[in-house]
């Protein structure tokens, strides 16, 4: 089971060499500009915005279908729901089932909407080891017991998953199939043996952090106190100023 997203966060692109700290404000700027996108003419506009950025990245594109294959399930719903409850135009009907137009409008914003916002976060993910990215939070003010969290959950996340795969290559060298009706009980007795698990481990990495000095000023990560060099800084403010163009010919 792979969860790696920094498998390309050593590239060399002009996303990569942006400072973290300047990339996770300007992106997040462009991010809440396009939560308030709310006109059909703006959506070409975003979604250029996006494709530049991520080409900009060079990220390769199989990357970024991998990491929206998941997410997209939950757009799925609204896809296929939508057209056929919102609105009054009606632009094909066969019985009971009437397919209107503006619900195809909306989701072609809700749509366009999540796929940006996503692959920004994407972009940002991708392009930024994630060491660098806890330190330019933290630089930014965010707690360091969340900052420690955050970087202990993505650490481990790996263990959890590799625990997972010998469970269930175990189960099915048993001949478990998770087909069956009556698999309910095994899943659950793997859950919890997997939870179990962890929290033994959890209290072992604690106590092990605590030999070495964590809790007295030892920091896991090292801050990022600087917005980089004037280039990192043209990046930022040219996002704001996209993102404030955006949100008033929104308002506007």
């Amino acid at each position: 089971m792979n969860i790696e997203i920094e498998r390309y966060a050593q590239m060399q692109s002009p996303v990569h060499q942006w400072a973290p700290r300047s990339k996770l404000v300007g992106l997040g700027l462009l991010v809440v500009a396009y939560a308030t996108v709310q006109s059909l003419w703006l959506v070409p506009v975003m979604v250029g915005i996006t494709a530049l950025l991520y080409l900009g990245s060079r990220l390769p594109l199989s990357f970024l279908r991998s990491r929206l294959r998941y997410p997209s399930l939950f757009l799925l719903g609204v896809v296929m729901t939508l057209p056929w409850l919102s609105g009054t135009t009606v632009l094909w009907q066969w019985g009971p089932l009437a397919l209107r137009q503006e619900g195809l409008l909306t989701v072609v914003l809700v749509a366009s909407r999540f796929v940006s916002i996503l692959t920004l976060g994407i972009v940002l993910l991708g392009s930024t080891p994630f060491l660098q990215l806890i330190g330019a939070l933290r630089g930014l003010g965010l707690p360091d017991l969340l900052a420690d969290m955050t970087l202990l959950a993505y650490r481990y996340l790996f263990d959890i998953a590799d625990q997972l795969a010998r469970l269930k290559q175990a189960m099915r060298l048993r001949r478990f199939s998770f087909l069956q009706t009556q698999s309910w009980q095994p899943l659950a007795a793997v859950t919890g043996t997997l939870l179990i698990r962890t929290y033994e481990q959890s209290e072992r990495v604690y106590k092990a952090m605590q030999l070495r000095g964590y809790g007295s000023g030892h920091a896991l990560y090292e801050q990022t106190q600087t917005w980089g060099t004037g280039l990192d800084l043209a990046g930022l403010i040219g996002c704001g100023a996209i993102a404030a163009t955006l949100m008033a010919l929104q308002w506007g």
